[in-house]
């Protein structure tokens, strides 16, 4: 068995026994709000030190009230819901919320969709949250409130489809796509510490993880994009719900199965299987600190980071051929 299919059998089981452990939480959410899982848990390939990145996203309550509606989920009752959450991932082992919970926030769909291009979308948080849910989430608590969300989210996306449905451009997605992935570059050169040694060190692990993990995130999403509308000169909701229904790595098998490019299937093949010797590489991170902070090992995983983006570049020119689309998300 494959490192990644491992990993998604543990992260299944675990995710399981998690929510076993929530259910006095599921009343409260019940019909009103969702929890949904991003980061490795969200990928499904949490490794046994990975922590839980969790949102809480609640549908509108139907009032109106500075332009703006609030979550149908009360703030006593979200923090009930947190709280249970709070204690449930202490008892299984796993590590506490990153950031003292500071990123364990509750969002109304309202909030997430209509911050779309606002100028406060980035330091509300709702960008990732957005993005995030769409790129690399699997719901915990409320599947049914969840697929509610996300479609609200499409249509924002998609609100031009019904006059071009023959041919319609996921431009406005795609680039907002690419804003999340600058923002997290953006981040990562902004708040990465370089001394002393022990702050060096964490951040040559964020790098290494900023040019896979999250890269892949973002990127395999405009490869299944590129692809579809290469297929179909367009790119429908229905397709768009279809990508959100798949984890990273369930991208790329996805493609590898149905792109008809034998060039583009070894491209594809090589990025889960440098994807596989990554997820091996961060079993350990203690270790995997030790080695990217070794003179005689870190230029050969410096090089794996660049070796697996420019495959990500060769597969993305494979896969998008030039099409219009393609040209959008390059200028």
């Amino acid at each position: 068995m494959s490192e990644i299919d491992k990993r998604r059998l543990d992260v299944g089981k675990r995710i399981a026994a998690l929510q076993s452990l929530l259910e006095t939480s599921s009343p409260v959410l019940s019909g009103k709000a969702c929890v949904y899982a991003t980061g490795s848990f969200g990928r499904l390939e949490a490794g046994p030190e990975s922590d839980l990145d969790l949102f809480i996203v609640g549908l509108d309550d139907g009032e109106r009230k500075e332009k703006k509606f609030k979550s149908k989920l009360s703030n006593l009752d979200a923090t009930c819901v947190k709280a249970d959450l709070i204690s449930a991932i202490r008892k299984l082992g796993i590590k506490d919320f990153d950031g003292d919970g500071k990123y364990l926030e509750h969002f109304s769909v309202y909030q997430l969709a209509d911050s779309l291009g606002e100028p406060d979308d980035d330091y509300r948080n709702t960008l990732t949250s957005r993005l995030l849910l769409l790129l690399e989430s699997t719901p915990l608590l409320d599947d049914g409130v969840y697929d509610q969300v996300i479609d609200e989210i499409l249509v924002k996306y998609w609100r031009d489809f019904q006059d071009h449905k023959e041919n319609f451009v996921p431009a406005f997605f795609g680039n907002d796509i690419l804003r999340l992935w600058r923002t997290f570059c953006v981040n990562y050169e902004a708040r990465t510490e370089r001394d002393p040694d022990d702050k060096k060190e964490k951040g040559k692990i964020k790098n290494y993880k900023l040019k896979h993990s999250r890269l892949l995130t973002c990127y395999s999403a405009v490869l299944y994009m590129l692809h579809v509308y290469d297929a179909h000169n367009t790119v429908t909701p229905d397709h768009a719900r279809e990508m959100v229904r798949l984890t990273p790595t369930q991208r790329l098998e996805w493609l590898h199965t149905n792109t008809k490019s034998d060039e583009a299937k070894e491209k594809i093949a090589l990025l889960l299987s440098m994807y596989e010797h990554f997820l091996h590489s961060t079993t350990n991170e203690k270790e995997l600190g030790k080695r990217l902070m070794d003179p005689g090992l870190k230029d050969d995983y410096a090089k794996s980071t660049y070796d697996f983006g420019n495959a990500m570049y060769d597969t993305m020119t494979l896969i998008g051929r030039g099409s219009f689309l393609h040209r959008l998300l390059v200028v």
